[in-house]
């Protein structure tokens, strides 16, 4: 029976990988975590698998192969806090760990599909897979860069072994703005729409930045990213072990923040029955508000990402993305139900 690795397991996007890696049938799982919130228990609850492991004690212990023949191992596990100014811990956690990571999967041949950070792209105005377009903002981006930096040099031979088979494969997904379910935990560092439901139900608005970096109020574009997707495109990978390389992962369509706004308030409205409103009518009514940009961001936040998927769709992937409509709608539905 294939047996897979999932660290970072009750986090967001671990938690729905192993959903994912559950509706095909595959419960041979190893969840590894640090549980110390203990809330995030929730976020395995509902979910099959074979073990749980605390991440402390991972590492080392999958290095002498206690674990036995492992298939993949599908690595979420980092501290994710763009916020977090302590480098000496963030590289700890990014970026050694997951050195030592890949030193066992290479020796015991197994695949590696891992997450990276659009972060790494920092203040680019082009988000595509090259050195030049990489100019982390924080700690946070450069920790994942330098990761990306070193399978470039460890496995640049690989990358290319690894399509004709002899190598096992390595893979990197440079995650633009996931959101959806699962994610409850993640405090500050929540999505956009999950931080806006819960202003709506408390207060009955919802709030966004108001101008800066030459965009209008709530005019900032990102590249949100349903969950799904997220999962949908690693389990593709997992599908296709021939291919491996540093990926976007993304929608390849910049939305605004209003977008995500108007949809969250309009979902909500219409479980509660009423008519859907443009942005316009949402201000004028005070259902949306403006709020001044926070000093504490000041060059350090992303006013634009779009994803570049050349690279992706050049593997013949062709997975067709929710945009955000979409995805917020169904999220607020998975919201309002979990409430």
């Amino acid at each position: 029976m294939i047996r897979i690795v999932v660290t970072g397991a009750a986090g967001f996007i671990g938690a729905n990988l192993i959903k994912g890696l559950n509706a095909r049938g595959l419960t041979n799982i190893i969840a590894v975590d640090d549980l110390t919130q203990g809330d995030k228990f929730r976020n395995l609850a509902d979910l099959q698998i074979a073990d749980y492991v605390d991440a402390g004690d991972f590492y080392n212990a999958f290095a002498t192969d206690a674990y036995g023949e492992v298939e993949a191992v599908f690595h979420e596990g980092a501290c994710s806090d763009t916020m977090e100014s302590d480098g000496k811990y963030m590289m700890r956690n990014n970026y050694t760990t997951s050195v030592q990571l890949y030193r066992t999967c290479h020796q015991r041949g197994a695949r590696l599909l891992y997450a990276s950070s659009a972060a790494t792209y920092g203040g680019a105005n082009t988000f595509r897979e090259e050195p030049a377009f990489e100019q982390p903002l924080n700690v946070y981006g450069y920790s994942k860069l330098l990761f990306d930096q070193r399978m470039r040099r460890e496995c640049g031979t690989a990358f290319e072994q690894a399509r004709t088979g002899r190598s096992a494969q390595v893979v990197g997904f440079r995650y633009f703005n996931v959101y959806g379910p699962r994610e409850q935990h993640k405090g500050r560092m929540a999505s956009v729409a999950f931080h806006q439901f819960n202003q709506f139900k408390a207060e009955g608005r919802v709030k966004l930045f108001g101008d800066y970096g030459g965009f209008a109020a709530g005019a900032q574009m990102r590249d949100f990213v349903f969950v799904d997707d997220v999962v949908a495109i690693n389990l593709w990978f997992f599908d296709h072990p021939e291919i491996s390389g540093i990926f976007n992962l993304g929608t390849g369509r910049a939305q605004p923040f209003n977008d995500v706004a108007s949809s969250v308030v309009n979902a909500m409205r219409q479980i509660n029955g009423q008519a859907a409103l443009s942005i316009d009518d949402l201000t004028a009514e005070g259902l949306l508000e403006y709020i001044p940009f926070p000093e504490a961001l000041r060059g350090k936040y992303q006013c634009y990402t779009q994803a570049d998927l050349s690279a992706l769709r050049g593997t013949g992937c062709t997975h067709e993305f929710a945009d955000v409509k979409t995805g917020v709608t169904s999220y607020i539905e998975w919201l309002t139900q979990q409430a």
